[in-house]
């Protein structure tokens, strides 16, 4: 007899404000490839990414769609060639993009871009960390090749620019810059909440995204960034980086731009302009896949030392379509500061 799961899914893509959006389901129980891990869900996270999904379009799924990329759970059984992990432990990962997500009470994911769960962390808290923790540690260890040491001469005295910090992935990226590599770190936010926020997590500066950056380094007496980490879409602040990049500077986004970048600006300053994804490891199987799984690892052991804190704001429960759509809408509004979890199948 088939064993069925909760989940939560759509069969059309409408706006957050159809209660039809997203829909409880249930499922059949799937069942584990070779390297894949079957996780009972335990708390989940929502990010940008899942609005981006859910938008209204006009194409339809039958069976409905479950989407959901950043989970902490419980290995419940492993694949023929699971090396990694083992029956009863505790995991977090953010998955990959070309599967079904993690909105289901069991999920299935890849062993290695699974890490082992912080001991110190709650599941709601370590749910909030996995698709921003390894965003911000790809794109500033990777795409923008900061040296990862807080006492590397090649740091010492450089500066990164964070537009959109006090979102998850500007969060985590605040820590990793100042905790791991010794940058002073000039974030930007808009409200004094999440200015505040950025602060606590350990801004050296904050400025205001919605005025003149350019005009704001030059009064506050800040030294041009030597690297730059564009949280929003690139195209809104593409000229102000043009503008504000030292000579042979990185700048690196994650947000899809809606106009085309005039990347020969960047050329009289030999500036480099790189994108992070954090699905494309998973998405492409690439040779290095694994190195989410080291990530994550190392991400797990920074928090337990308290080298890295958590970004979770706000918990909804019970994980349910109503709760879900809740989630969606917090983040459609363009308020949300650190992370939102649902934990707790109803």
């Amino acid at each position: 007899m088939t064993q069925l799961m909760k989940a939560i899914g759509l069969s059309r893509y409408l706006p957050v404000s159809d209660s039809e959006c997203l829909q409880d389901i249930q499922c059949d129980l799937p069942k584990p490839g070779a390297h894949d891990l079957l996780v009972k869900v335990e708390a989940i996270s929502v990010n940008p990414v899942d609005t981006k999904v859910r938008a209204p379009k006009e194409q339809t799924e039958n069976p409905p769609r479950i989407l959901g990329w950043d989970a902490c759970g419980t290995v419940v059984s492993c694949g023929s060639e699971v090396s990694l992990f083992g029956p009863g432990q505790r995991v977090f990962y953010a998955g990959d993009i070309s599967r079904a997500g993690c909105n289901s009470e069991y999920h299935l994911v890849d062993e290695r871009i699974v890490g082992l769960a912080p001991a110190s962390l709650s599941p709601e808290q370590a749910a909030a960390l996995p698709l921003t923790a390894l965003t911000a540690w790809e794109a500033l260890f990777e795409r923008l090749a900061i040296p990862l040491d807080a006492q590397s001469m090649e740091t010492s005295n450089k500066t990164l620019l964070i537009i959109g910090a006090a979102g998850g992935v500007g969060s985590i990226a605040i820590q990793l810059a100042t905790q791991l590599a010794g940058l002073q770190v000039i974030a930007t936010a808009s409200r004094p909440e999440s200015s505040d926020w950025c602060k606590q997590m350990g801004a050296d500066k904050v400025i205001n995204h919605r005025d003149n950056l350019a005009r704001q380094f030059e009064q506050g007496g800040l030294s041009k960034p030597d690297y730059i980490l564009c949280c929003q879409p690139a195209d809104v602040y593409f000229d102000a980086m043009v503008e504000l990049i030292k000579a042979q500077g990185h700048i690196c986004g994650i947000v899809d731009n809606q106009q085309p970048i005039a990347l020969q600006k960047l050329k009289p300053k030999s500036a480099s302009f790189s994108w992070e994804f954090m699905f494309t490891r998973a998405m492409f199987q690439t040779d290095d896949m694994i190195e989410q799984h080291h990530i994550l690892n190392e991400v797990s052991r920074l928090v337990d030392e308290g080298i890295l804190k958590g970004t979770r704001t706000e918990t909804l429960s019970p994980i349910n379509s109503q709760n879900l759509r809740l989630a969606h809408e917090r983040l459609e509004s363009g308020t949300m500061i650190g992370k939102l979890v649902l934990s707790g199948w109803s």
